[in-house]
Formats: C-alpha cells, structure tokens, sequence
C-alpha cells in the first residue's frame, strides 16, 4: 500500500468497497471540491436570540464545516476521499487541516493554504428543531496556473456536487466523461426562478438529491413524490429527502421506487445531517446495495448524525453505526436486516473526534 493509500484509509473502520476492489480501479473513491469554514456551534437555546439581550448556550462545539461535512462524512464510511479546497493561513485554517488529513485520513494533495487569506467562519445556532447562521468570509484568491487543481479532477470512481443555478463547472463534466459517477445536492435559489434548465450540471449526474421544498419547487409539483417523479426524467435516480418522514427515490432505468421512513431520535444539532445523508447514499450505491437499503443507510446515518454537535464531526463511522445495530428496536430490525451481514461481529466503539467548545488544546490527554 502506498502512503497515498494508506492516508486515504486510515479512518476507515470497514471498506464497504473492499469486495469490489481491483487493482487498475482508481486511487480516489470520492472527489470533492468547495469552500472549507471552521464552524462555530451553539447548542441549547431555548430561543432565538433577541435583540438588545445576551443568550447562553448550554453547549458549543467547533468543527470544520462547508464542504468537510460532506468530506468527513465519507471518509468515516471508508471511502477513499480526494478534497480540494482553499484553506486559510490562520490557526483556524491550520485547525480544520489537521483535522481533516491527519484526523480523517482525507487526501488534501489538491488543496492549498493561501498566504495571508483568513479562513471562513460560520456561527450556528440550534434551537427548536432548527438553525440559524451567520457567516463571514471572503472568496479565496484563484491558484495562479491555467487550472482550478492540479489535476482536474482525478481520476475517480464518484464526485459529489453542489450545483447552483446558471453555474457551469467544467470539472463535473470532466469528471463524468472520465468515468465519475456524479452525485449532486442543490441549495436555495436566491433568484426565485427555480429553473432546472439553469442547473447546467444536472446533465451529467447519475444521482440528484434535493429536499422536499427545493425539489417541488422546481417541478412546480404540490408532493414529493410527484417531484421525484419529475426529477427522475432528468436523471438517472432522483432522491427527495423529507425531513424527520424519510426519503423516497425513483429509479428511472429500471422503473424502481422506493420509500423508507425516518428514525425518531433525540435531536441536538441539524447541521451537516443532509451532506451525512448524500454521503450514506453514495456509499451505498457504490457499494451495489438495493435501492431501498441505500435510501435506509443514508436515513440512519443522519440520524445518528444529528445527536452530536457540529456538522463535520458529528457524521459517524461503522462503529456507531454497529453499535446502533446492537441496540436498534424490534421494529426496525427487519427494515435494516442488510445490515447484520456487512458490520464486522467485533466492532469496537474506538473514540472518535468531536466538535469541543475550542479549535484544539495544547495537550491531549
């Protein structure tokens, strides 16, 4: 194994590819591209904060955030994960990279620390079952050659996209005709327009995951599962997610739907629980999982995800993910059966980072 290998899969507790391996597949499982901030999370307000008064928080925690939720969540699933990002020179900037590369095991070979430019942060605050941001930041300087990364992208089994009205990146293209599998989220359009012809990326996506209101408000539908229909006739797969209710996906090749409910848990912090749900459900479609499961696996590990502070560090591996198996409720037993055959009968709940009220002590325990 390389050390390029041996990075990439340091964190992994189990590779759910490990079957499908082949020495001619590529290095990288994942590729990933975005803005890194370094998150700021309160937790345990009873309520909005009001002005011209001072609110304590019964809980904070730190954590890289932006696209690290969505790194972190895939590399705790054991998939070799490639991020290329901008990072800032600052202890914040030096915080969330340590975190990553050597705390996850991500590839940060295709991201670069900019002299003299500060990270982003955002400042979160939970309450009553939602969230509320505040954000500052400035865009990062464009990397002085000809490409947005050294190599552009690399050579990669899937990528995960965020895409934006009237943007085009020409890496997801070039992802694609290389052999990617492209996975895409979308967020809010600011625009009001809600036009899916303006997502020019969406073409060449294998899978398109929206919520529920972003997904009917672009098919101009009144249910989600109308507007996953819709969806399904611009891509391979469509998946509306639909909160605490679950999901519900369309197949458009085979015809294939399926629903699965949410899990009920007790809910401490929201962020990062939709980019832990797209990484469970790359994983496991690379994995060649049933439809349904995937839909099942990417429910659990946002809902194991929410009952941790933070967005990046609250994402769990198979550990947590074992663990939840062992005690999980008569109920749902038959629902998550798949799982008794791929989580390893020793599974140790080994400590796993977690967002702190710091950016890091001076010692560790």
């Amino acid at each position: 194994m390389t050390n390029r290998d041996s990075r990439l899969s340091r964190s992994a507790d189990l590779d759910p590819l490990g079957p499908l391996r082949d020495p001619h597949d590529p290095g990288c499982d994942v590729f990933l591209t975005g803005a890194v901030f370094l998150d700021i999370i309160f937790t345990g307000l009873d309520s909005a904060p009001v002005r011209g008064t001072e609110s304590w928080a019964r809980g904070m925690g730190s954590s890289p955030g932006g696209v690290a939720n969505m790194a972190t969540a895939l590399a705790r699933l054991g998939l070799r994960t490639s991020l290329a990002a901008a990072f800032g020179d600052d202890h914040y900037g030096e915080y969330c990279w340590d975190a990553l590369e050597h705390g996850e095991g991500i590839d940060l070979s295709m991201s670069r620390t900019i002299p003299g430019w500060h990270s982003p942060v955002t400042v979160s605050m939970a309450y009553e079952g939602e969230r509320t941001m505040v954000s500052h930041g400035h865009e990062a300087p464009p990397p002085a050659g000809p490409d947005p990364f050294p190599q552009c992208p690399p050579r990669t089994r899937a990528a995960v996209a965020s895409l934006a009205p009237g943007r085009a990146d020409g890496w997801i293209g070039e992802a694609a005709r290389r052999g990617a599998r492209i996975f895409a989220d979308v967020g809010w359009d600011e625009t009001g327009r809600w036009d899916l012809g303006a997502l020019a990326d969406l073409e060449h996506c294998e899978a398109f995951l929206p919520n529920a209101g972003e997904a009917m408000r672009y098919t101009r539908t009144e249910c989600p599962r109308a507007a996953a229909r819709a969806l399904a006739e611009r891509v391979p797969v469509a998946v509306v997610t639909l909160g605490p209710e679950g999901s519900y996906a369309v197949d458009s090749r085979t015809g294939e739907t399926a629903e699965v409910a949410g899990i009920a848990v007790d809910e401490l912090d929201p962020t990062g629980a939709g980019d832990v749900y797209v990484a469970g459900f790359v994983t496991g479609t690379l994995a060649g999982w049933p439809l349904a499961d995937r839909l099942a696996f990417a429910g659990l590990t946002a809902a194991l995800s929410v009952q941790e502070f933070g967005g990046s560090l609250s994402a769990p591996g198979w550990p947590e993910v074992a663990h939840w198996w062992q005690t999980a409720p008569d109920g749902l037993r038959a629902r998550y059966g798949f799982l008794d055959e791929l989580l390893p009968r020793d599974a140790a709940r080994a400590p796993r980072r977690r967002a702190v009220p710091t950016i890091g002590f001076r010692h560790f325990a």
